[in-house]
Formats: C-alpha cells, structure tokens, sequence
C-alpha cells in the first residue's frame, strides 16, 4: 500500500473500516435492520455516534438533536459523510410549544424535558447542571419545515430520554411509512413520567406494529433494565 497515493490509500482504508464496521455489526441482533433500510431519521442525535455506522450501510441519514452546543459538534462531526444531514430541533408531540430541557453532566447524552427519578439509581453519578428553553415540533413539521419528505426514510431511531412515546403520538400519521422503529427504553420509572415498554409497545400494536427484537443493553438490580427494541411494521 506505501506506493498508493495518499488520497488513494485513505480511500482503501475507509473501504476496509466500512466492512469491517458492517461485519461486526450485521451480527448484533437489534442492528440487523439496517441491512433492510435505505434511510434513518434519528431523533436524539447527541454527536452522531452511530455516523460510521449508518455510513458502513450505506444509508441516508437525517439526525435531530436539540442542544445547540451538542448539535454543532453534530455538524462537524458527520460532515465527512455527504449522506448525512442534521436538525437542530426538539421533537416533541405538540407544535410552538415552549419546554425547559434539562441539560445532563455527561455532554448532554442524559438530557431530557423530564426530571431524572431512578435514573439517578442506575448512574448516580449523572446529574442536571442546567437547563434551556426550547420550542418543540412534531417530527412531520420539523421534517416540512426543513424540506425533507418523510417518504425518503424507512425507519425512525428514537433515544429522547424518556419522552419517546410523546413523540411517537406526535408522529401518528407519519408511522406507516416506516417499516422498523427503534427506540430506548426502561421498564421503570428512569424519568419521572417517562415512557416504558408495557405503554410503548401497547402504542405500537394498536398502530400495526409487533415487536421484533429485544436487547437488554444496562441492568441494575433492584431497579430494572434498559432496552434497545426494534419493532418492525406488521
């Protein structure tokens, strides 16, 4: 490879990560979907983490993060992927609706219009150290405001810190475009008021969805247990 030109030699690099990415991941259980998508609206971006890895699919990606400061890291970040665009925007189920977000010590991952309960069981060490005013949309007005039409995207990722199920009402008419729906989720109250799996997925059943993987990712005795699940279109 050293007699490659440069531009040539990070291109067979970026080939090699991007196998190598889809391999370990096509594994993982709860991602096997993205190998059925072409698009991925993820609402609660943070920076973007999972950027090399919708890249590695090849899909086409639209985050939606709220915090300002997270969002510009956010742009910066999936900047090298030209299938990647970023909202600045809080999803919620009401349209011109001012909410306080509370903004969480760990860059903003734990953020949320809700106030932390047994959150604080499971990570103790994460707290509030602040909070902004923001005004919420739906996910379809965000979606117009913006110039994207939601025909573009077949599956939604959904990780608000306990505010998923409100935006999944907010976004009714918009869920039989999508054939999967990935969320995180508690069996337990992690934010005061935060949805759980029995009322999510009681939401997703009446609205022709079933549930088709279930992934433990963090558990704590006495307390409970976070998920990853992904429902797919029935």
């Amino acid at each position: 490879m050293p007699f490659l030109p440069t531009i040539k030699r990070r291109l067979v690099c970026a080939l090699r990560l991007r196998s190598a990415l889809y391999r370990n991941y096509a594994e993982k259980p709860e991602l096997r979907f993205l190998s059925n998508i072409e698009g991925v609206i993820h609402v609660g971006a943070s920076i973007g983490q999972e950027r090399a890895l919708y890249d590695a699919f090849g899909l086409r990606v639209l985050w939606i993060e709220p915090i300002p400061s997270v969002f510009a890291e956010l742009v910066k970040n999936i900047a090298p992927f030209p299938k990647q665009r970023a909202l600045n925007n809080l999803i919620t189920a009401d349209d011109g609706k001012e909410y306080e977000l509370h903004i969480s010590n760990n860059a903003g991952e734990s953020s949320s219009l809700l106030q932390l309960s047994r959150h604080e069981e499971m990570w103790p060490e994460v707290t509030y150290t602040g909070s902004i005013k923001l005004r919420g949309l739906t996910l379809g007005t965000a979606l117009k405001q913006a110039g994207f039409s939601p025909e573009q995207f077949d599956a939604l990722v959904l990780d608000t810190q306990g505010t998923e199920l409100r935006i999944l009402q907010g976004a009714r008419d918009l869920l039989p475009l999508f054939e999967y729906v990935k969320v995180e989720v508690p069996d337990f109250e992690s934010y005061e008021g935060c949805c759980q799996i029995e009322q999510l997925s009681r939401f997703m059943t009446t609205n022709g969805f079933h549930e088709e993987i279930r992934d433990a990712f963090s558990q704590r005795d006495g307390v409970g247990t976070y998920f990853d699940i992904v429902y797919q279109r029935s």
